[in-house]
This record gives C-alpha cells, structure tokens and sequence, in this order.
C-alpha cells in the first residue's frame, strides 16, 4: 500500500469486540477502505459508517489491543495484486503469500506481518505482442509472459485505458517494472505487468454466453446423469464423511480447465494439507506435468481469523476472473461456502444486527448470489473476441447434512446443478455418494445437443434409460421391503438386476484407480450400453424362456464390472468382445430354459 499516505484519515479505537474494532475520527474514509489498525498495524476493513464511527473487520488476531490505539485508513478497497507469480502460489484469505510470511514469521503466522502479494525481486521474461503505435483499448492483450510450462500469462491493457502505445520493450523484467507506455487523452501512463482490483468488484466483460456445451469432469455420475456446464455453477451439499472434500479434489484434477482455483475456506488443516501435499506429486494428464503448475491455492483453516474467511472467496474469485480474461477456462472450487456463511454470521452478530433465520444475517441470499454471478462464460473486453469461462463448484457442510438450513438453501435458489451427497451411500462405501434420487441439473436440456452431437447421437436417450431404471429401482425397493424379492414377476427381478449393475459398475468410481479415478466421455457412453444392452437382451431371453437365476448368474456379468477398469485405448476392442460374449450367454440360457 505505499504511495497511499495522502488519503490517509487516521482514527483511534473505541471498542474491541473480537475481530471487530469501532474508531472514531474516520470521517474522511469510505466503505471498504483497508485499514492499519493500532502500532501492530493489523489490516482490516471497514464494513460500516456511522458518522465518523466506523466498523472494522480486522483480518488477524485482535487479542491484546485496547481503546485509544491508531487507526490509518490506506483510502483504498482490499484489492488483490494480479501478474506473474500467481500460479503455484498459496496464499491466505486476503492474498498474503504462505511461503514469504514463513521466512519472516517462523511456522507461526505473527501479526501485522507485511509481505507483497507478488514476488518484487523475481524477474519475468516479457515478450510483447503490441508494437509501437497500436491502439488498443481495455483488455488488448500487450504481451506474454511464461509463467509455467503450462501457463502463458497474458499481460493485458488495464480497466479504463485506451490510447495509443508510445513505447514497448521485450527483456525481463520485475512485476513493478515498466514495459510499456500508453499515451491517452489524460496524458501518458505507465503499464506494468502487475495490476491492482478490488475484490468485492467483478471484473467487466462484454458478454455472457448460454451455457451449452459441459464442463468435462470425467467422473461418471457427473457427466452422464448430473453435468455441469463450462462456466456454470454447482453446489456440493453433504453431511461429514460423505466425501464432499475429495470431489472437490476430484473435479479440480481432472475437470477440463486450464487454471484451477483452489479456496480451503475455513477447512480443517489436515485437508488443507493434503491438497498442498497431493497437487504438487499428481500428474496433470493433459500436459504432463504436476498439477500446482496450473493451480492457485488459498488456504484459510479453521484456526485462521474468521474474518478473512470471509475476505478469501472473493480474493480466490478475482484471482480465477483474472485467468478467465485472458480466455481461460478456469474452475474454482470453495470449500466450504457454509465456514463463510458463518464468518459472515459471526460477523453480523459482532455489529448487533437483526439476525435472519437461524441467527445468519438478513443478507445471506445476496451476498451467496453476488459470488455465485461472477461465474460464468463470457466473451472478454478487448477488441479480439476471446472467449473465456469461469465455474464455481461450492461446497456446502450443513449441520447434522439437513439441507433444509438457511446457507444450503439460499445456496440451492442460485446453482442449476445439485450434487446431494449421501451419508447412507457413504456408509455403504458407495463413492462418489451422490445421490441419483436427490440430486438435479438444469443444464441438461441446453446441453443435450452438444452431447448427441459430438459423444454420440443416443448419448441422452441412454441417459433417460438409466434414470427411468434407477427410479423404477427405488418405488420396487418399497415392495421388496414389504413383502420379500420372491413377490416380484421375472421382469421386475432383471430390473433390479440391472439397477444394480448400473449403481456398482456404472456410478460406483474410485477416486484411487489410476484407471477409473477418470473416465472419458467415450468410455462413459460405451458403460451404458453395456449395462443397458444386458437389461434390453436378458428381458428378450426371458421372453423366450430363460430362467431369471440363469439370467442373474451369468459368467460374462463379472466382465461387465470390471469393463471401468479398461483402459481407454483398449476399450473399443473389449466392448466388441463383451457384447459378442453377451449375445452368447444368452444364447445358452434360452436354450437351457427351453430344455425346462
């Protein structure tokens, strides 16, 4: 924040309350300024004026401070440092990097530490696109920069410039270095490959674009039967233990994005440990390279200040629209949105406001609806059309796994799509838990002729069947339940047969496989005909005769539950083969029912 001394309007504390201070002589600073509060100089926000009172949220520990300290507002929002240097980075909640704080603090996080966001020292190779004399406008792309080997950082004009380019240079430079300068109206103006935004602010773009085509996460039960559209938004509601962390994990592995966002939001540590112990170690299939070379994390634990808990979504959002304007594809995962609806709470309840249903703040709805809106897939500023996308995958941890409480709710009138994870599944060892029954995307209909057209023409008539036999399952679980499997007809007892084919071999996936853990599109397509093509020919072996127990106990129905573990280049061969081998199979039940 140097260079901010102008605007400064100082203070002094008048109340303590936890992670919330009352100053007085604030008259001169607005909402969200950041703020240094008392000789420690802590960073906090204030979220309320009252007059020249004003209400902050301080983002570390306020214990040991009293009436009378200093406070000095900065006259500037909490805003986050974009440029090079971002990926492979593991930041707090209000982007102080994890890694410089430690060689400063030790293990522990110590107070008003003040370390840059982006590295000052490290030098980046630029190398312009732009030449002398160009226009260009808000968005235009000056240069690039290789971060990584996967990521190629674009260094774009910044919001409300246009001119014309007086000067450009290639050669490496540090973030805070000049590269270019652009001459306006207002006179010249110094660009440099970093730039500030605030982070309650999205970022402009010039368009939206409807959500058609999936973003591909090679998980079975996602893709087939509940997707998620690129620059769509999704919610993960679920008990504890239901697995709600490891789809998390899984999505941000294999989801088709070039940038993945990673925001721990008020997550135990051991979680947070093993996304920092596991992303680095896994291999991206696509580049071949680790995983954290595309990833930003931001981990702010349980044990963090509340305060930035809140702060952390949007600082993690901002970062992951910075990527999409470039014309990314970027997936973002917060896990989970309900710590911030609590931070928010703890928060609300700290500035005595009237609570809202169970004691969550009457602003709940808006505030999950401001995050959720800034996903999406847009064509980007700039005079070259590029399409960028953004999607949100929020976690949601309700008490006890009622979705019926306020955060899962106003969660749930926002997101199209609904993964409802399942205790019970999860107990029965069924992952991922996702409930069938339960869980919904209103995609589907947009999306249809993406799927037929590009995976295959039946891809959704084959995902009807299977959610009309998976329904079908659930009303015939109640008479089994009632009156015993041997009240059923035959045709009912193959049904449930091929319900549970289609849950064990099809929907059942193991994260831990180097095989199933991803599926690609083609190999899901080929799954369900094979579990519909036994359903289909075991009610026409029947027809002809053959037995229910013959049907039931066939040699080749082992070969089909072990078709997830092909691998994808040998799939087509051994789909030939099983299907051969079915029309065998039943061959011989006919023939051994009619020898009956």
């Amino acid at each position: 924040m140097e260079g901010t001394e102008l605007t400064m309007s100082t203070g002094i504390i008048k109340k303590v309350a936890g992670p919330l201070v009352i100053a007085e002589g604030m008259r001169n600073a607005n909402m969200f300024d950041v703020v240094r509060v008392s000789s420690q100089r802590l960073i906090g926000e204030i979220i309320e004026m009252h007059g020249d009172r004003a209400s902050i949220q301080v983002y570390e520990e306020t214990s040991g401070l009293g009436p009378g300290e200093p406070v000095e507002s900065t006259g500037l929002p909490l805003s986050v440092e974009l440029g090079p240097g971002l990926i492979g980075s593991i930041y707090d909640g209000i982007q102080r990097p994890l890694d410089d704080i430690m060689k400063v603090s030790g293990n522990n996080l110590q107070r008003g530490v003040e370390v840059p966001s982006l590295k000052r020292d490290k030098k980046w190779k630029f190398q312009p696109v732009a030449k002398e004399g160009d226009r260009v406008e808000t968005g235009d792309v000056l240069g690039t920069v290789q971060e990584t080997e996967i990521v190629r950082q674009k260094i774009m004009v910044p919001h409300k410039l246009r001119g014309t380019i007086k000067s450009i240079q290639a050669g490496f430079f540090t973030v805070t270095d000049t590269v270019a300068v652009i001459a306006t109206e207002e006179g010249d103006v110094k660009v440099s490959l970093m730039q500030k935004w605030p982070v309650r602010v999205g970022r402009p773009y010039k368009r939206k674009l409807s959500p058609e085509m999936p973003l591909v996460t090679g998980q079975r039960v996602i893709d087939t039967l509940f997707p998620i559209a690129k620059g769509g938004v999704a919610a993960v509601p679920g008990p504890f233990g239901s697995g709600k962390t490891v789809v998390q994990h899984q999505l941000a592995k294999w989801a088709e994005a070039d940038i993945v966002v990673y925001i721990g939001c008020g997550e135990r540590g051991n979680e947070m440990t093993d996304v920092l112990n596991e992303f680095p170690e896994l291999i991206d299939p696509k580049t071949g390279h680790s995983l954290m070379k595309r990833t930003v994390l931001i981990a702010n634990t349980s044990d963090m200040p509340v305060a930035a808990r809140e702060a952390s979504i949007y600082t993690g959002i901002t970062i992951a629209e910075y990527f999409r304007d470039m014309g990314f594809s970027v997936a973002l995962m917060g896990d989970s949105t309900s710590r911030w609806a609590e931070a928010l709470r703890e928060m609300s309840g700290r500035l005595e406001e009237m609570p809202g249903e169970e004691g969550y703040p009457a602003y709940l709805g808006s505030r999950l609806a401001q995050f959720y809106e800034r996903a999406g897939r847009v064509i980007t500023l700039g005079s070259a059309d590029t399409e960028g996308a953004l999607s949100v995958i929020g976690a949601v941890s309700p008490p006890g796994g009622d979705i019926s409480e306020p955060v899962s709710q106003a969660t749930l009138r926002i997101v199209k799509v609904f993964w409802g994870l399942d205790a019970d599944l999860a107990y029965k060892r069924h992952f991922p838990a996702i409930n069938w029954l339960k869980s919904y995307s209103l995609y589907l209909d947009t999306m249809a002729a993406w799927f037929n057209q590009t995976v295959a023409p039946d891809w959704m008539e084959c995902r009807h069947s299977l959610m009309r036999i998976l329904q079908e399952e659930a009303e015939l679980d109640e008479i089994v339940k009632l009156v015993g499997m041997d009240a059923l007809s035959p045709p009912d007892r193959i049904k449930l047969e091929a319900a549970r084919s289609i849950r064990e071999d099809f929907l059942h996936q193991d994260a831990f496989h180097e095989v199933d853990t991803y599926t690609p599109l083609a190999k899901q397509h080929r799954m369900m005909q094979l579990v519909l093509a036994y359903y289909q020919k075991a009610m026409q072996a029947l027809e002809k005769g053959a037995t229910v127990d013959g049907l039931v106990k066939m040699p080749v129905r082992e070969r089909l539950g072990r078709f997830k573990y092909v691998p994808a280049q040998d799939m087509e061969k051994e789909y030939a083969l099983l299907m051969e081998q079915l029309d065998i199979d039943m061959g011989n039940e006919v023939s051994k029912g009619a020898d009956f």
